[in-house]
C-alpha cells in the first residue's frame, strides 16, 4: 500500500491567517511523518507528504488521483486530501480533514499494537474537536 497526504503549504506555514486549519494540518503532517518512521511495521509500502501551493494541478507528486468540486461555477481543486493505493491498484481518496485525521490516527494505533515504542503524537485541541 502506498499513501500521499497533501496539505496546503499556506496553511500548514499559518500563511492564511487560520489558526485552526494551521493547526489541524501540522497534527495531519505530524501523523503522517510518524507513520511514515514505522511504515514497515503495518505493511505501507511508501507514505508521501506533499506541500501543495496555489496553481498547483491538485499537488499530486506520486499517486495520481486528485479531489475536485464545483463552486460557482468554478472547478476547485481540494488542496488537502490523503490518497491510498492498495496492491491491487484501487485508490481511496479522503479529502476531510477528520477522515483524513481518522485514517492516519488509526494507522498510528496499529502500529503501537506493533511495538514497545511510545509512538503517540500530541493532537492540537483543534485536531481533537474534529475526532
Amino acid at each position: 500500500m502506498r499513501m500521499e497526504l497533501r496539505v496546503c503549504k499556506h496553511c500548514y506555514n499559518g500563511e492564511h491567517g487560520n489558526e485552526r486549519k494551521t493547526a489541524v494540518s501540522r497534527d495531519m503532517v505530524g501523523c503522517a511523518e510518524r507513520i511514515r518512521e514505522y511504515k514497515d511495521l503495518i505493511g505501507i509500502d511508501a507514505l508521501y507528504i506533499t506541500h501543495v501551493e496555489e496553481g498547483d494541478t491538485g499537488g499530486a507528486e506520486a499517486l495520481p488521483a486528485i479531489i475536485a468540486s464545483i463552486e460557482n461555477n468554478q472547478i476547485q481543486l481540494s488542496d488537502t486530501q490523503l490518497v491510498m493505493e492498495d496492491e491491487e491498484g484501487n485508490m481511496l481518496v479522503y479529502p476531510e480533514p477528520e477522515d483524513i485525521l481518522d485514517v492516519l490516527t488509526r494507522n498510528i494505533d496499529q502500529i503501537a499494537d506493533q511495538t514497545r515504542q511510545d509512538v503517540t503524537v500530541e493532537l492540537s485541541s483543534e485536531a481533537a474537536e474534529l475526532m
